[in-house]
């Protein structure tokens, strides 16, 4: 008996120790793996200069916003990396080799993706964004526009990788599949990042405002905690999350209810109520329509001269602040015809198309008595506006197929062509109608060609950014003047009123490094603001500038007030309010700044953007 224990227990020390030989042969296989190490290196350096770049402003230099307490980063970050190059200790042979070139290019491919769209939009691409791989028509220019030549250094890598792999060819051309180094380089990630998980996120015995997998108000402080690896990971567990049906509890139902009451202004009419009862209402949404270009010259050129000629018959909110997210220029849209914020994660338009909004700016005008109409020059896929407008509850929506294609510019048929077009399709609208309608060609990356080009702009503006941003803004303005000259002509404006806002910034928001980089700039070229101009516009009216800090989101109340629809239809379901009867004066942006009077109200207002998510992927209002 006796000797069968002492048997067993040699047999079992003889197993371990065959372990401990083969857990250290496999550590020294991948401790002697010159591809491993020099792709380990390469991708770590890698990471940090992106880290580096999305925590300046526009990821185009080495930034200091994002700071670290502690190693507990760097250690997440190896641990990723690792997990990522230890797939390649599945394959054997050549196969094994070029892996990790492979997967260079992979990973190479998504830090470019995300900081030339972090560039664009200051987010990061999500799962969500698959739904809209058909805005990438005729999209090219635009998103080439956002490469750098700083992002030359995320390729280099590729290169050095590809040489040391010929190189060392015959050495791994016989190198055998080893499970156990896969595992040693996957499990102990996992591991780590499961306790430091654990530790920071649940227990909170990290240091302040440190997290691992937690969403943070600011995206690049989570992809600063994760590395573009770790946060698409996690990317997927929220998209999975995010993607199964949201229900309110009765204390969420609640919030929102008396979210709304307290919002609420107990004010008296004035002049502005009803100002345009009656009247048909026709809405243009202009492509990138910064604020800084109205009443503003080039070599003496007006910019915008018929925009400034409206200022004089007109209410013109100067004030007037971006509020778009992941969406652009569809959330303009589900901005100013829903007064709610569009959702925190994707495009609202593609993951919500079929909501049901009881108070949108439609459905308030068909209540009182309007016929509505949406047209877009561009494909009812584009942003998937055309179900979603349709859900928003516009009667009648027409896309580019409705149009003669005759001439396109940029992404598709340009200003000129289609708002000539959309002139006599007004006209035939029975009365009295809200048409909403979008322009085109003043979008990134603001190139057109030499015939098109209108103002005189001297060597040191012509060829950069924002000449061409001018160049832009003046032909886009041009068109609207011809429009409406059409609308006036066959009197149709002496009964309307036209509204026209931006629907983001344009040189600001995707060339803000350019224009910071110019010689010889203008001061009113430096800052923007995210201000878009909001010009309300009816023949005979006294024009008048009005300063009150506002946003996207308060375009419903504000139209509604001056239609004549009774204030009930809309406060108890919009998150704005009318700017033409408050004593609040402020904005909250997508990246949730307060831009406006201070008061003890800052975080209640901040509070109506994740209100706003929650009704949005809840359909409250259904």
């Amino acid at each position: 008996m006796e000797t069968s224990k002492n048997s067993n227990i040699k047999i079992k020390k003889s197993l371990f120790d065959d372990f401990i030989n083969k857990v250290y042969l496999s550590y020294s296989n991948i401790k002697e793996n010159k591809i491993f190490k020099y792709s380990f290196i390469l991708l770590f350096i890698k990471t940090i200069l992106f880290i580096l770049l999305i925590s300046s402003d526009k990821a185009v230099s080495i930034g200091t916003n994002i700071t670290f307490h502690s190693v507990l980063p760097i250690l997440v970050y190896i641990s990723f990396i690792s997990l990522s190059l230890s797939f390649a200790f599945l394959f054997k042979g050549l196969c094994h080799l070029w892996f990790f070139t492979v997967l260079d290019i992979l990973i190479t491919t998504i830090y470019i993706a995300d900081l030339w769209y972090y560039r664009s939009n200051h987010a990061f691409l999500s799962y969500h964004m698959l739904k809209a791989t058909s805005n990438l028509n005729n999209l090219s220019d635009s998103v080439l526009a956002m490469g750098r030549r700083i992002d030359i250094l995320f390729i280099l890598d590729i290169l050095v990788l590809i040489i040391l792999s010929i190189k060392y060819s015959k050495i791994y051309k016989n190198t055998k599949r080893n499970l156990l180094s896969f595992l040693i380089l996957f499990l102990l990630p996992v591991l780590y990042l499961t306790y430091v998980h654990y530790k920071v996120d649940i227990l909170k015995k990290g240091f302040e405002n440190e997290f691992i997998f937690k969403t943070s108000w600011s995206q690049n402080q989570t992809m600063a905690s994760l590395t573009p690896i770790g946060y698409h990971i996690f990317d997927l567990y929220r998209y999975y999350e995010e993607c199964q049906p949201y229900n309110l509890s009765k204390s969420e139902e609640n919030e929102i209810k008396n979210w709304f009451k307290q919002k609420q202004e107990v004010l008296p009419d004035n002049k502005y109520k009803a100002l345009f009862k009656g009247k048909n209402l026709i809405v243009l949404q202009a492509e990138s329509l910064e604020n800084f270009v109205i009443n503003n010259k080039i070599n003496g050129e007006e910019i915008t001269p018929n925009l400034n000629k409206l200022l004089r018959n007109s209410l013109y909110f100067n004030n007037y602040i971006e509020q778009t997210y992941n969406g652009t220029t569809s959330d303009a849209e589900l901005l100013s015809n829903t007064s709610l914020y569009p959702i925190r994660s994707g495009s609202t338009f593609f993951r919500y198309p079929d909501n049901t909004y009881k108070n949108s700016l439609p459905n308030i005008m068909k209540s009182l008595g309007y016929n509505t109409l949406a047209v877009h020059p561009d494909k009812g896929s584009y942003w998937n506006w055309l179900p979603a407008l349709k859900s928003i509850g516009f009667e009648n929506c027409y896309d580019s197929s409705y149009f003669n294609i005759d001439e396109v510019i940029g992404l598709g048929l340009s200003d000129r062509s289609f708002l000539k077009q959309l002139a006599p399709l007004i006209e035939r609208q029975k009365k009295p109608f809200y048409s909403f309608s979008i322009t085109l060609t003043s979008h990134s990356p603001f190139s057109l060609s030499k015939q098109y080009k209108q103002l005189h702009l001297d060597n040191s503006l012509e060829g950069t950014r924002m000449g061409g941003y001018f160049q832009c803004v003046k032909y886009t303005d041009t068109q609207i003047g011809v429009f409406l000259d059409n609308l006036n002509k066959s009197d149709l404006l002496d009964n309307s009123v036209v509204v026209i806002y931006g629907d983001h910034e344009g040189v600001h928001k995707f060339f803000k490094d350019e224009v910071d980089s110019m010689k010889n700039k203008e001061s009113w070229w430096d800052n923007n603001d995210l201000r878009v101009p909001l010009i309300i516009y009816s023949k005979g009216l006294k024009g008048e500038t009005i300063s009150t800090t506002g946003g996207q989101v308060d375009f419903l109340p504000t139209i509604s007030y001056l239609m004549g629809a009774d204030s009930s239809q809309y406060t108890s379901s919009s998150i704005g309010r009318n700017l033409l009867n408050t004593k609040r004066s402020f904005a909250i942006t997508s990246t949730r700044q307060y831009i406006g009077q201070d008061s003890k109200e800052n975080d209640f207002f901040l509070k109506g953007i994740d209100l706003s998510d929650k009704i949005i992927r809840a359909d409250y209002f259904k």
